[in-house]
C-alpha cells in the first residue's frame, strides 16, 4: 500500500488532485480551532475542562463529533458539516412526498442540480437555527449540562454591546458552513474521493487521538491494550460486513437495431448487505436527542412528571434498558425505511425491461420487482441488525453514554471511518489502475 502511495505521487494529476485535498483538509480543520469573533477561548477552553472532569454529556454530542470538538469550542466552523447532511437528508425524504422533487430527480444533470441548490437554502437556514440554539445554550450553561457556571466562564467578550456580538456570531458560524460546503464541493471536483464524506472523516479522525490518550491516561496499560485489540477486531468486522454484497445476475437479450446487433451481454446488480450506511444511526441518534432537550427547555429541577419520567428513561448517560431497547428498534426502523425510499425494485425492473435485461429464471416485470424486494428485504435485516449493534456496543461495554462517547471504536465514528477510507482508497486504486498501476490490492 506505501508503494501504492509512493506510485500516486509519481503521477502528476494524481499527485496536484491528493496535494488539493489535503490542503482544503488543513485549511478545514484551522478553522475548526479559531474561536468565533466575540469568543473567550481561555473561558470556554475552562468549560469544556470542567465538562469532561464532570463526564457530561450534552445533548449536541452527534454534532459535536462531526464537527471534530469545534462546538463546544465555539469556532469558526463549530458547526460543521452537520447543517447539510441534515439538509440533505429532508431533501431525500422530501422527494419521495412532494412530486415536484420527484420529477426534478428524473431529469437527470439538470434536476439534480435544482435539488442541490435547495440542499443549500435549507443548510444556511438549519446553520442559522443551529447556531442560534448553540449560543443561546452556551449563555445559560446547558450546552456543558450545566457543568460549568455561566457567570463565572461567561464565554463572550463585549458583554456591554450584546445583541450585535451575538448576531456577528450566529453570522460568522452561518458563513462557516457554507465555506465548509464549498470545501466539500471543491474536494469532489478538484480532488479525490466524495468531498463532504471527507470532511466528516477528517473531524472525527481529529478526535481519536485525543480518545486514545483520554484512555490511556485514566486506565491501566492492561485496558488500553484490551480495546486496541477490540478495535482492530471491530474494525475488521465493519470492512467484512460494508463489502459483502449479494450480486443478482441480469442478461440483456440481443436486439437489431438497423444492420447491427446490439445486447447479449451479462451482468449484475450489487445489492449491499449494509444498504443504508450510517444514516439509521444519525436518524435515531438525533430524534432521541429530543427528550434530552425537552429535559433542558423545561428545567431538570422542575417537579414536572414529565421531566421525571424523561430523565429516569430517556436520558442518554443512564443507559436504562428502555433508552437502549427504543434506539435499538429506531435504527433498524429507519434502516427499512431508508432503503425502501433510496432503492424502489418496480422501478428497476421496468427499466431492465425497457432496455431488454431480465433475471434468470425470473419473468421480466412484476416477477422481477418481487424477486429483488424478497432479496433486498433478506439483506437489510441482517444489514439493521448489524448497525443497531455497532451503535450499541460503546455503550452496553462502558457502561455510561459520557465514557461511550469517548471510545474511539464505536458507533457513528468506526463506521464512517471505515465507510470513507474503503471509498477513498477505491478511487485511489481506479486512478492507479487507469495508467497500469498495480493498485492497492494486488
Amino acid at each position: 500500500m506505501l508503494g501504492a502511495f509512493v506510485r500516486a505521487f509519481r503521477t502528476p494529476e494524481l499527485r496536484n488532485k491528493l496535494l488539493f485535498t489535503l490542503f482544503i483538509l488543513t485549511i478545514f480543520r484551522l478553522g475548526a480551532v479559531i474561536p468565533a469573533p466575540g469568543i473567550d477561548s481561555v473561558a470556554i477552553e475552562k468549560c469544556v475542562q470542567q465538562t469532561a472532569e464532570t463526564g457530561a454529556s450534552n445533548i449536541y454530542a452527534l454534532i459535536n463529533l462531526f464537527s471534530g470538538g469545534a462546538l463546544l469550542q465555539l469556532a469558526v466552523f463549530a458547526l460543521g458539516i452537520m447543517p447539510y447532511i441534515t439538509a440533505s437528508i429532508i431533501l431525500n425524504l422530501l422527494t419521495v412526498v412532494v412530486p415536484r422533487l420527484e420529477a426534478l430527480k428524473k431529469e437527470g444533470q439538470a434536476g439534480q442540480s435544482k435539488i442541490t441548490q435547495y440542499t443549500r437554502y435549507l443548510t444556511i437556514a438549519l446553520a442559522v437555527l443551529q447556531s442560534t440554539s448553540v449560543i443561546a445554550m452556551a449563555r445559560t450553561g446547558q450546552l456543558f449540562q450545566n457543568a460549568c457556571i455561566p457567570e463565572e466562564y461567561m464565554p463572550f467578550l463585549h458583554t456591554s454591546y450584546e445583541l450585535p456580538v451575538l448576531v456577528m456570531i450566529v453570522f460568522v458560524m452561518t458563513a462557516g458552513t457554507c465555506v465548509i460546503m464549498w470545501f466539500g464541493e471543491l474536494i469532489t471536483e478538484r480532488g479525490v474521493g466524495n468531498g463532504m464524506s471527507l470532511l466528516i472523516f477528517t473531524q472525527i479522525i481529529a478526535e481519536f487521538p485525543a480518545g486514545m490518550m483520554r484512555i490511556w491516561s485514566e486506565n491501566p496499560a492492561w485496558v488500553f491494550a484490551l480495546v486496541c485489540v477490540a478495535g482492530v477486531v471491530l474494525i475488521t468486522g465493519v470492512v467484512f460486513i460494508e463489502q459483502a454484497q449479494r450480486r443478482i445476475p441480469v442478461q440483456y437479450a440481443k436486439r437489431m437495431v438497423g444492420r447491427r446487433m446490439y445486447g447479449g451481454s451479462s451482468t449484475y446488480i450489487p445489492l449491499k448487505v449494509n444498504q443504508a450506511g450510517v444514516i439509521p444511526v444519525i436518524f435515531a441518534s438525533s430524534l432521541l436527542y429530543l427528550p434530552t432537550l425537552v429535559v433542558g427547555l423545561l428545567g431538570a429541577e422542575t417537579d414536572n412528571k414529565v421531566v421525571d419520567f424523561l430523565n429516569t428513561y430517556f436520558n442518554p448517560m443512564g443507559n436504562h434498558p428502555v433508552y437502549l431497547t427504543t434506539f435499538f428498534l429506531l435504527i433498524v426502523g429507519f434502516a427499512f425505511f431508508y432503503v425502501a425510499i433510496t432503492f424502489n425494485p418496480a422501478e428497476v425492473a421496468d427499466n431492465m425491461k425497457k432496455y431488454g435485461g431480465f433475471i434468470p429464471s425470473i419473468r421480466p416485470g412484476r416477477p422481477t420487482a418481487e424477486y429483488l424486494d424478497y432479496v433486498l428485504t433478506r439483506l437489510t435485516t441482517p444489514g439493521a441488525l448489524y448497525l443497531g449493534v455497532i451503535a450499541l456496543l460503546p455503550m452496553v461495554a462502558l457502561g455510561t453514554s459520557g465514557a461511550a462517547a469517548n471510545f474511539p471504536f464505536g458507533g457513528v465514528s468506526i463506521l464512517i471511518m471505515v465507510g470513507v477510507g474503503l471509498d477513498t482508497v477505491k478511487q485511489i486504486e481506479s486512478h492507479l489502475q487507469q495508467r497500469n498501476y498495480e493498485g492497492f490490492l494486488r
